[in-house]
């Protein structure tokens, strides 16, 4: 049994999920759960099997202990191979715990079923026994009326043991039962929060991806406003390096042309000089020969002694 449990998941991954169907699944949309069941028909009679039977009567009932306790079973199965379907998504340790968990359970209800069933053997073989010596010992009435009445108590005494065995066994199931669904809901309920959790992170990336890309797109235009900066004080550089280089050029040339009028004026002045220089030089040669003449007709002055 254990065997076909562990090859029911893959399996599932072709066929349907209820016992005793075998159709495969219809092809699925690419999106959302897998199914898991051939029909809805399925579906719905896989959960009303997999239902908790009412409890049934106690001490006193006249039912088959072994044919109640088989549905018993089934259903914790049932709910075993349930609880390892519905929690194959979920965290592997968990699930491999509470497939364990309900195996346990499975184990020791199909141990009280053993027991039960020896115990059955048991009291028949006793029963049996004492129908034959009620046989052998019809002659004695008293002697057999004991018999009888030690077989009825021992028959009521297996019967209550039988009925205390079956309550324990529904009780026994009822809480693996139980305890499967509690830790289905905590599993979900750790999915949720795993979900919600992984939504919150997505939320919080995308808003850091936001503020990531607009302080990209700052830097970007920081980038290019400062170019933009670069570009104009280097065009102002340059426009202000062609003006000092104009300026410094219109000094240049003004600075030569007044130093050539200077020269021009110098030379001149330097001509007009020498030409006041042969006047000058003229007229004193004039009036040192006019001078010369003069003497040599003027006579002696007075007093001048003789030579």
């Amino acid at each position: 049994m254990t065997a076909t449990q562990d090859a029911g998941p893959a399996t599932a991954a072709q066929e349907c999920k209820r016992p005793g169907c075998g159709n495969a699944l219809p092809p699925g949309g690419g999106r959302g759960r897998h199914r898991v069941f051939c029909s809805d028909d399925c579906a719905r009679r896989y959960h009303n099997d997999a239902r908790l039977p009412a409890a049934s009567s106690g001490a006193g009932s006249d039912g088959d202990p072994l044919a109640e306790l088989e549905p018993l079973l089934r259903q914790a199965a049932v709910l075993a191979r349930a609880a390892r379907d519905q929690a194959a998504g979920l965290d592997p340790a968990r699930v491999r715990a509470d497939i364990a968990d309900a195996e346990a359970a499975r184990r020791r209800a199909e141990a009280a079923a053993v027991t039960a069933a020896a115990r059955q053997a048991e009291a028949e073989a006793e029963t049996q026994a004492l129908a034959e010596a009620l046989s052998a010992a019809r002659d004695g009435q008293a002697a057999a009326g004991d018999s009888a009445r030690h077989a009825e108590e021992t028959a009521r005494a297996f019967a209550a043991e039988l009925d205390h065995l079956r309550r324990d066994t529904a009780e026994k199931i009822t809480a693996a039962a139980q305890a499967v669904r509690e830790q289905v809901t905590a599993a979900r309920a750790d999915a949720v929060r795993a979900q919600r959790e992984r939504d919150e992170a997505l939320a919080a990336a995308r808003d850091t991806r936001t503020a990531a890309d607009t302080e990209t797109s700052r830097a970007r235009q920081a980038e290019t406003d400062a170019r933009a900066e670069t570009q104009r004080a280097r065009d102002d550089a340059a426009r202000e390096r062609d003006t000092l280089r104009d300026s410094h050029n219109a000094q240049l040339d003004a600075q030569r042309a007044l130093t050539d009028a200077e020269r021009a004026r110098a030379e001149r002045a330097e001509a007009q000089l020498e030409t006041e220089r042969a006047d000058r030089r003229q007229l004193t040669s004039h009036i040192t020969s006019t001078s010369n003449g003069d003497h040599d007709t003027a006579p002696p002055a007075r007093g001048a002694r003789s030579k």
